[in-house]
C-alpha cells in the first residue's frame, strides 16, 4: 500500500481555505437541524407525558375473551398491554364491550355484556397498582394526577341492551358510559351504515327505519337523562340526522374518521363533522388504514370478486347459524391481502376534522386490537406520542395538541354530564318494545 512520505502535508491542509469554510458552515448547519429535531422530540414528549391521553375506542376485552392474558405482561394483546400504555402516555383508555352481531340473531347478546364487563373487573383487579376504575370525566383528571391509568367502558352494539331501557340503565350503573347505537347490523331501533367490506354491498338492505324508531328516540333520551354518551359510529347517515335532532345533550363518534379523506361509509362527511362539533360533540379518529387511505379501500374492493362466489355460498350454507355463518365470513375475509398506510394519514385526518369544525372537534379513537391494519409506524399504543409530535412539526400550538390528545373529549365528556344533571327531576324512561321489535 502506497502511503504519504514522511512530513507530507495532511490532507486538510491540501483543502483550500474557501472550501473549509463552506465545509464548516455545513457541519454547523447539520448539527444545528439535529438539535432542532432532538429538541422538537423532547418537547413533543415532555407535552404528551404531561397531557391527558384519552382513547375511546380499544378492543383490549374482546383480545382477552378469544386468549385471557394479564395485562401486565408485554404483548398481551396484539396492541394492548400496560409497559406499552405506559410508553404510549395513555391516561384513559375505553375498552369496548363488543357484542358481535350475530348475537341480535340468536339471543344472549346481554349476558355477552355482562361476562365482557365482568372481564374488564378482572383485568383491572389483577393490576390494581397501575389501572383504576373510572366513570366520569373527574375520573379521568384524578387518575392523571395520582399517576394511574383510568379504564372506562363503552357498549359496541345497541343490540346488547335487547330492547330494554332497564337494561341500559342496569349496564350504567355497572359503568358504561358510552354506547353505540348499532353496530355492523341494524337493529330493531336504529340503522347501521352497514357491513360495507363484504361483496355485494347493498346500503339499502340496511335502511329498515330510515334512521331512529320511536323507541330508538326513547333510547337516546334515557341515555341523556342517565348521563351515557352517545355514539354515531357504525350508525347510517339517517340515524345520524335523528340523533341530532332527538338528543339533548352533545353526541359523538367514538372511532370514526373523515370520509372526504377516504370514502367509507363508516366514516363521517364533512356536514356531519360540523353538526357534531355544532352541538359540543367530537370525532375521535380511527386508525385502520382502511379509514385512512382510499387507495387502500380501493384495493380491497377490487379483491372482493374473487371471494364472492364463497361468501355468498356461507351465507347460504349457514343461514340457520348465525354464529358459525359470521366466523366463516371472518375466515374468509382474512385470506385476502391486507395492506396498511403510513401513520401520518391518521394525523391527515385530525387536520382536516380541525380545518372543517375547528380545534375542539377532534381526539383519539384508534380502534386497537379491533383492527389488523394499523398503519406503518403507529402498530400499538405506544406509539401514540407520535400524533402529538406530527401535530407540532405541522405548526400546531401545544394547547390545540393538547385538545386532540384528550381535553376535547373530557370537554365533551362534561356536556354530557351536565345535560344528564338538568334531566334530574325527569322519571326514568318506560318505553317498551315487544319481542317482534314492534312498538
Amino acid at each position: 500500500m502506497r502511503t504519504a512520505p514522511l512530513g507530507a502535508p495532511s490532507a486538510a491542509l491540501l483543502i483550500p481555505a474557501a472550501v473549509l469554510v463552506v465545509l464548516a458552515a455545513t457541519g454547523t448547519a447539520v448539527a444545528g437541524a439535529a438539535a432542532a429535531a432532538d429538541s422538537a422530540a423532547d418537547r413533543a414528549r415532555r407535552l404528551h407525558d404531561e397531557a391527558i391521553v384519552v382513547d375511546t375506542h380499544l378492543d383490549v376485552p374482546y383480545a382477552l375473551e378469544k386468549k385471557w392474558a394479564d395485562l401486565a405482561v408485554r404483548g398481551a394483546t396484539p396492541h394492548f398491554d400496560l409497559p406499552r400504555a405506559r410508553e404510549g402516555g395513555l391516561t384513559a383508555p375505553f375498552f369496548a364491550i363488543y357484542v358481535p352481531a350475530f348475537y341480535a340473531e340468536t339471543g344472549g347478546a346481554a349476558r355477552e355484556a355482562l361476562d365482557l364487563i365482568d372481564l374488564v373487573a378482572r383485568a383491572i383487579d389483577g393490576n390494581a397498582k397501575e389501572l383504576r376504575r373510572a366513570a366520569s370525566a373527574a375520573d379521568i383528571r384524578q387518575a392523571k394526577r395520582d399517576g394511574k391509568i383510568a379504564v372506562l367502558m363503552g357498549i359496541e352494539g345497541g343490540h346488547a341492551i335487547e330492547d330494554s331501557l332497564g337494561a341500559l340503565r342496569q349496564f350504567y350503573r355497572l359503568g358504561v358510559r358510552y354506547m353505540t347505537l348499532t353496530h355492523v347490523n341494524s337493529n330493531h331501533w336504529a340503522d347501521s351504515s352497514g357491513k360495507f367490506y363484504v361483496p355485494g354491498f347493498d346500503p339499502a338492505a340496511f335502511q329498515l327505519h330510515h334512521g331512529l324508531t320511536d323507541f330508538g328516540k326513547a333510547v337516546v333520551r334515557e341515555m341523556n337523562r342517565i348521563g351515557m354518551m352517545v355514539d354515531l359510529s357504525h350508525v347510517s347517515d339517517e340515524t345520524i340526522d335523528a340523533v341530532l335532532l332527538t338528543s339533548r345533550a352533545p353526541a359523538f363518534a367514538s372511532h370514526s374518521s373523515c370520509r372526504a379523506l377516504c370514502d367509507i361509509p363508516r366514516n363521517l362527511t364533512d356536514d356531519q363533522i360540523r353538526r357534531i362539533a355544532a352541538k359540543g360533540g367530537v370525532v375521535m379518529v380511527n386508525i385502520s388504514s382502511y379509514f385512512l387511505d382510499q387507495a387502500v379501500v380501493d384495493a380491497a374492493r377490487a379483491d372482493l370478486p374473487s371471494i364472492k362466489e364463497r361468501y355468498e355460498a356461507i351465507k347460504r350454507d349457514l343461514a340457520s347459524d348465525p354464529r358459525k355463518r359470521d366466523e366463516a365470513i371472518g375466515m374468509l375475509l382474512d385470506v385476502l391481502p391486507r395492506r396498511t398506510t403510513s401513520w401520518t394519514r391518521a394525523v391527515d385526518h385530525i387536520e382536516h376534522v380541525i380545518k372543517v369544525a375547528g380545534p375542539d372537534a377532534v381526539g383519539l379513537g384508534t380502534d386497537f386490537d379491533g383492527i389488523e391494519d394499523p398503519p406503518e409506524g403507529l402498530e400499538d399504543v405506544s406509539k401514540l406520542p407520535r400524533i402529538g409530535a406530527e401535530l407540532l412539526r405541522r405548526g400546531y400550538a401545544s394547547v390545540i395538541v393538547r385538545k386532540v390528545l384528550g381535553e376535547n373529549f373530557l370537554r365533551f365528556f362534561e356536556r354530557v354530564e351536565a345535560a344528564s344533571r338538568s334531566l334530574t327531576s325527569e322519571p326514568p324512561g318506560t318505553a317498551r318494545l315487544e319481542p317482534s321489535g314492534t312498538p
